[in-house]
């Protein structure tokens, strides 16, 4: 008996947990770049009138320089500093961090927490921006139910600043 009962436990300590929520990817592509700066980035979802729902992430410089307070360029992220941005005040708890280098970024929600346990029922929209000094900016769409009634597993594409963006929707 207890070894069948060791066995039951191994196989669920060993199955994946997939908890109720949302899992984002963003990719920084390489930039063959003489002067590179990482970009700034906005992660947000949005109400059908583009309005924001919740302010998942925004990655920027943390440090001031000689140029000044890194939140002096979030405005740059045009349409998230219109919409929610300069409203806030900086540092957000839980929202804002430093900018990250090429590669992919996995941010994970869980939907019994803040921002998705406030998040009522309907038709959303996953946002992300992204700004670069001496580069360029792109802002990427991806339109999303929740609460997720199944397994989903969305994709779109950035072409400059910004490469693979998923979104991953957890029942």
């Amino acid at each position: 008996m207890s070894r069948r009962l060791l066995a039951l436990l191994a196989v669920l300590a060993s199955a994946p947990a997939f908890a109720a929520g949302l899992d984002v990817t963003v990719e920084i592509p390489r930039i063959d770049a003489s002067e590179y700066h990482r970009p700034y980035v906005a992660i947000w979802i949005e109400k059908p009138d583009q309005s924001v729902a919740a302010n998942l992430s925004v990655w920027y410089m943390q440090k001031d320089t000689s140029e000044g307070k890194g939140t002096k360029w979030l405005a740059d992220l045009r349409q998230w500093w219109r919409r929610s941005g300069r409203d806030q005040t900086f540092p957000i708890d839980g929202v804002t961090g430093a900018t990250r280098p090429v590669g992919q970024h996995q941010l994970s929600f869980d939907a019994a927490k803040a921002p998705l346990s406030t998040l009522p029922p309907g038709k959303y929209g996953l946002v992300v921006e992204a700004a670069r000094e001496v580069g360029g900016r792109e802002l990427i769409r991806i339109p999303f139910d929740w609460p997720a009634a199944q397994k989903q597993n969305l994709q779109a594409k950035g072409e400059h600043e910004l490469g693979v963006v998923k979104l991953d929707l957890n029942p």
